[in-house]
């Protein structure tokens, strides 16, 4: 290898990936700043926070119980299948209430319950703050 060249590693997201992501956490965030939520939005970020875990693409989080009420997960149309069972198996593990899975090449929301059908619906109504989260992406 020649000494010249440089490797990055990290994430590989596409940009619209992050620019979707970046829409909920600004939306959720002024939804939160104007106290109309008790849910923080965060970006990208550990579920628990004792130890190394799993990052689902936007949780919120109660401010005051300090616990995750729901995950977003943002994919494209191929990756929707495998993102479910990612988000299904986080909701089971940490006992997250609702759960999200965001096809941004359909414009597809599918909603998820913990203890609700293993298919989940197409909604994307969030029961934990009371809005259509279809509002907050393009």
């Amino acid at each position: 290898m020649n000494s010249n060249q440089i490797i990055y590693m990290g994430v590989n997201a596409p940009r619209i990936h992050q620019a979707i992501i970046g829409r909920l956490i600004y939306w959720l965030t002024d939804l939160y700043i104007k106290n109309q939520t008790e849910l923080m939005p965060y970006p990208e970020t550990m579920i628990d926070e004792s130890e190394t875990s799993p990052v689902p693409d936007v949780m919120l989080v109660n401010h005051d119980t300090d616990l995750t009420e729901v995950i977003i997960e943002v994919t494209h149309t191929q990756g929707v299948p495998k993102d479910m069972e990612k988000l299904k198996n986080l909701m089971q593990v940490y006992r997250v209430n609702e759960g999200f899975v965001y096809d941004y090449k359909q414009k597809r929301w599918y909603k998820f319950r913990l203890g609700g059908p293993e298919s989940g619906e197409l909604s994307s109504f969030c029961d934990a703050n009371g809005q259509d989260l279809s509002a907050f992406v393009p």
